[in-house]
């Protein structure tokens, strides 16, 4: 079992900035591929970053490309979302998720990710 724990979220103006994080726990080396999820009221959870815990590629939404950037520690255990640039529409409860698939993903699906965080608010005012 991996246990997630975001912190960061918090309220800010239109074109301010925030730096979300997420500790990892647990069995962490089952971790392959970790990323950042987001739910605004009423709309369904969409992805917003990927990477692989090991290196490798990442993955952005185009909504957020140029804006936000993911990255993690040297001990692969905290995985970082910093967001500059920050829109009303980027307002929603941002989520970390972890995947231990080994293949057959799709960076962006919400059901390849077998591990959750409990989500922490972030509210970008105009």
């Amino acid at each position: 079992q991996v246990q997630l724990v975001e912190s960061g979220g918090g309220s800010v103006q239109a074109g301010g900035s925030l730096r979300l994080s997420c500790v990892a726990s647990g069995y962490t080396d089952s971790m392959n591929l970790i990323g950042w999820f987001r739910q605004a009221p009423r709309k369904e959870r969409e992805g917003v970053a990927a990477t692989y815990t090991r290196g490798g590629r990442t993955y952005y939404a185009d909504s957020v490309t140029g804006r936000f950037t993911i990255s993690q520690d040297n001990t692969k255990t905290t995985l970082y979302l910093q967001m500059n640039s920050l829109k009303p529409e980027d307002t929603a409860v941002y989520y970390c998720a972890a995947s231990s698939r080994k293949d057959g993903m799709s960076w962006w699906r919400v059901t390849d990710y077998n591990y959750w965080g409990q989500g922490t608010q972030v509210t970008v005012s105009s």
